[in-house]
């Protein structure tokens, strides 16, 4: 069994890793036991009713964070003319065609977010075996390819998070940084809660939410009791 250090420890302590807690509590506990040098990112972990590895029970999308990501997203947009000049006007930090593709191709990839228009789409296919295995292929489905690249760079910048459940039926995201107030994580908390629901799949059968914990990077998980979510 691998050795616990301290400071996880005296992290765990005062948490019972059998007890469901309220969402406020839970991310109170969170806030209390954050003792690092950086502002750690909260994460929550949505154990859903789904088997992802059929296709009609495949849960992914996007949320609008109401209070932000609390980090900094560099954005690149892959477009042309008009489109491209939109882009930079709405604050993408990289803006190209073909010579962008080629710098991904190369490995030069200094993004965090990859938008593209439509029409750049037969180009951006290219990099699928770069850009998927990071996350970072654009998708409709996301809002990631789209016309409106400008609504699409704002929404990246000022909080949109993606979603996908994993093999295990788990989806994991970022909410917030521990620095951020109670208030604002919980509201964070709620609309991805929301997002996720809203993406229920047709395939999926039986309890859909079914188990949820918060984090921050570098500590423990707390449990948290679904039925107190809605009414807080």
């Amino acid at each position: 069994m691998a050795k616990v250090g301290k400071r996880i420890q005296a992290a765990r302590e005062g948490i019972d890793r059998n007890k469901l807690y309220s969402l406020n509590e839970a991310i109170g506990l969170v806030k209390d036991r954050s003792k690092t040098k950086f502002d750690e990112t909260v994460e929550v972990a949505i154990n859903l009713g789904v088997d992802p590895r059929h296709a009609d029970q495949m849960v992914r999308g996007v949320c609008i964070l109401p209070n932000g990501t609390g980090k900094t997203v560099r954005v690149a947009v892959f477009a042309r003319g008009d489109k491209a000049e939109e882009a930079k006007a709405a604050g993408a930090d990289i803006v190209g065609a073909e010579e962008l593709v080629q710098e991904v191709q190369g490995g030069k990839i200094d993004f965090d977010r990859c938008i593209a228009t439509p029409d750049m789409m037969p180009l951006v296919g290219r990099l699928g075996k770069v850009l998927g295995p990071r996350g970072l292929m654009p998708n409709p489905k996301v809002g990631t390819v789209t016309p409106d690249v400008k609504s699409a760079v704002n929404d990246a910048k000022g909080g949109a998070v993606q979603f996908r459940v994993e093999k295990a039926g788990i989806v994991h995201a970022g909410v917030g940084k521990v620095s951020f107030s109670e208030e604002a994580i919980t509201q964070n908390v709620k609309a991805l809660l929301d997002a996720v629901q809203k993406a229920k799949p047709t395939g999926a059968k039986g309890t859909y939410l079914k188990r949820i914990a918060v984090s921050s990077t570098m500590g423990p998980g707390v449990k948290v009791d679904l039925a107190t979510v809605a009414g807080e």
